[in-house]
């Protein structure tokens, strides 16, 4: 079951925001509030604060453990942005902008668990598996990269028939 908290209009950039919830996606939620407790970024104090609540919701609302709960997806949203102006120089004046942000965070009780350890290895594991392709003359899966080399092969076959 997925349980969700959403935290609107939180004044703070959405860049800013998603440098801190890419840490804790897919991670188990005691390990997730530890990782936040520790780190020095006004953001991680709102994502704490929103996961506290998704926490909540899924003991009261779902009858949820927060033991066997994760983190499926912590997603950040642009929210309205706030114009202001600033006075600068000969009378002239230039536009601030105050960006907000909408922070959602959805647990799942599903106990898969993709830490971004297991998804390097899974990506070293592709590269190795690509690499042997290439090396046993297999064809590559990629059927785009095939048809670039052909056209090339063609010029090149033109130009030395013509010469």
């Amino acid at each position: 079951m997925e349980v969700r908290s959403i935290y609107r209009y939180a004044r703070i950039s959405p860049f800013k925001v998603r440098e801190v919830t890419r840490e804790i996606q897919g991670l188990p939620v005691s390990a997730a509030l530890d990782l936040l407790a520790f780190t020095p970024k006004k953001a991680a104090f709102l994502i704490n604060k929103t996961l506290k609540s998704a926490i909540a919701n899924a003991e009261n609302n779902a009858n949820l453990k927060p033991d066997g709960l994760v983190v499926k997806e912590a997603v950040v949203g642009e929210g309205p942005t706030f114009k202001r102006m600033m006075a600068r120089a000969r009378g002239s004046g230039s536009r601030i902008l105050k960006r907000t942000s909408h922070i959602r965070i959805v647990l799942s009780d599903e106990i898969q668990i993709e830490t971004r350890e297991t998804r390097k290895k899974k990506r070293q594991q592709e590269k190795k598996e690509s690499r042997k392709q290439a090396t046993s003359g297999e064809p590559a899966e990629n059927p785009i990269a095939a048809t670039e080399k052909t056209p090339k092969a063609k010029k090149s076959a033109g130009k030395k028939a013509k010469k």
